[in-house]
């Protein structure tokens, strides 16, 4: 991995998580309920005062240490993953750039144009090679630990989201259902647009990352 290689990968990381952290405002914007872990979230964040960007980099933390627990292994990606997207999501809505929607429409409108970009998101995000964002680590590792199919467990860390937010205060609506119901068509849709196939990339864990910063193969 020369100097070149490595910083045109990280680009499409750090693109990957503003893309995704401007998505996920999208979503939000569009007054229909929040995605499922926005909900978790802003549930938490209306119960402690906590920024909601804040609050979904220490539910990324707190991740990071069950699934570490479980025996998987973190990649540069899942650490920043964990740390920026709260930062650039905190950053977007502070700037006030994303209007938030007031009718039914427009609001569907913006719903899918959020999934879209989160979708974009993980092109990027995911084709640069450092491994799962926390959530998606806690869904592998659900799956590893119980044996079951990868949706049913996406559907349980979800759906667990949902709920805890929901009885913490989370707004939970029909964005909720679309987000949860629509992300994977969303996904399914840009991924065979671009000829991605996400199967097909090797994902570098944090030690093996570290080793080649250390070993002059990412800097020189």
């Amino acid at each position: 991995m020369d100097r070149v290689d490595f910083f045109r990968r990280l680009g499409k990381l750090l693109l990957g998580l503003f893309l995704f952290a401007l998505g996920i405002v999208l979503t939000m914007k569009a007054n229909l309920g929040f995605g499922p872990w926005e909900v978790f979230h802003q549930g938490i964040s209306l119960k402690i005062g906590m920024s909601i960007g804040n609050v979904s980099i220490l539910t990324g933390l707190l991740i990071c240490g069950l699934v570490v627990l479980a025996g998987e292994k973190l990649g540069l990606g899942t650490i920043l993953n964990m740390v920026l997207i709260g930062v650039f999501m905190d950053r977007i809505l502070a700037m006030g750039i994303v209007p938030r929607m007031g009718s039914f429409l427009p609001g569907v409108f913006m719903m899918f144009a959020g999934l879209f970009t989160i979708s974009l998101a993980s092109f990027f995000y995911i084709g640069s090679g450092f491994g799962a964002g926390p959530r998606d680590s806690l869904m592998v590792a659900l799956q590893r630990k119980t044996g079951l199919a990868v949706g049913v467990c996406r559907g349980i860390v979800e759906g667990s989201a949902v709920l805890s937010g929901w009885l913490l205060g989370g707004p939970v609506g029909l964005g909720t259902v679309i987000a949860a119901l629509g992300i994977g068509f969303c996904i399914q849709l840009v991924f065979r647009f671009l000829g991605f196939d996400a199967r097909a990339v090797r994902h570098e864990t944090l030690d093996v990352t570290w080793k080649k910063i250390l070993a002059g193969e990412g800097g020189r």
